[in-house]
């Protein structure tokens, strides 16, 4: 009997050891947090240390690409009209390139070279000035507009774009130029391609002639007075390139000083910033004997 009494408690000992050291376990293991993979996710699909999404971007961009390709390929000729939801992902994407991460994203996507082909392409004003606009928020960094402005073809379009009839378009466009030529590492480059488009000084003399917009007027006085600080050369030749007084269609044309002084009076009641940049850039025509007789009546 007493055998038997010492064996049960053994058992019951045994029993409770086990117990303890191995629980009986009477539902399946929990599964690990969902948040873990979607936080990894997000870190793995983020651009830098932001939150825009890569893989949005990516589509944004590659619908962009399909909407002109089908539209120049339906009608090379009527104009385009930009779908407001397209529209408005593309003004986030203008919005995300002021991000310094988000700049150099782009241009490691080859952001640069879609947007050329998109301007070259667009037939739609809204689209040519976002696509502008973004590269010029690209260009604000020195890393990304020193990549930027090696390409060669976009500074030839962009050059020309300043004869584009659209105000916002030209807006950007002198927006962007005048970041390039403010950065000491392209300058020089942004300089020769402007001295060798030969359509810049008449395109520029006729915005600040014939335009009644005041952030246009604004942004090309920057830029005419930012030309005339770096390059003296430069300004010696748009003097000694004025157009005769009559063009081929009979019409009276300005001189440089004269589009500077329209152009001031067209912002003198408006803008007093305005009037002194281009106060500023007549005041540097004065510091070379070419630049006096401008300022002589005939």
């Amino acid at each position: 009997m007493d055998c038997s009494v010492d064996g049960a408690d053994e058992v019951e000992k045994e029993s409770t050891t086990s117990e303890i050291h191995s629980p009986v376990m009477d539902r399946n293991p929990s599964p690990p947090p969902e948040t873990a993979d979607g936080e990894e996710d997000e870190v793995l699909d983020a651009i830098g240390d932001t939150v825009y999404s890569k893989h949005w971007l990516f589509s944004t961009l590659t619908r962009l690409i399909h909407m002109v390709t089908e539209h120049s390929e339906e009608d090379s000729e009527g104009q385009m009209q930009l779908p407001d939801d397209d529209e408005e992902d593309l003004c986030r994407v203008w919005d995300m390139a002021m991000d310094k991460d988000v700049a150099g994203f782009l241009q490691e996507f080859k952001a640069t070279d879609i947007l050329l082909g998109v301007i070259a392409k667009s037939r739609c004003p809204r689209l040519t000035e976002i696509c502008v606009g973004i590269l010029g928020n690209i260009a604000c960094f020195p890393d990304t507009c020193l990549a930027l402005s090696q390409n060669g073809d976009l500074g030839a379009v962009l050059l020309l774009l300043l004869g584009d009839t659209d105000p916002p378009t030209l807006l950007e466009t002198s927006r962007l130029l005048l970041t390039c030529v403010s950065q000491k590492d392209v300058c020089s480059l942004w300089l020769q391609r402007i001295r060798q488009q030969t359509s810049v000084h008449p395109n520029l003399c006729f915005i600040m002639c014939s335009s009644t917009n005041t952030d246009l007027l604004e942004k090309v006085g920057e830029l005419v007075e930012k030309l005339f600080d770096l390059d003296e050369e430069l300004m010696k030749s748009w003097i000694a390139a004025q157009p005769s007084e009559e063009d081929d269609d009979g019409e009276s044309r300005l001189d440089l000083a004269s589009c500077l002084l329209e152009a001031a009076k067209q912002l003198r009641p408006e803008s007093p910033n305005g009037l002194e940049v281009f106060l500023h850039a007549l005041q540097l025509l004065t510091t070379i004997d070419e630049g006096i007789p401008g300022f002589c009546c005939p």
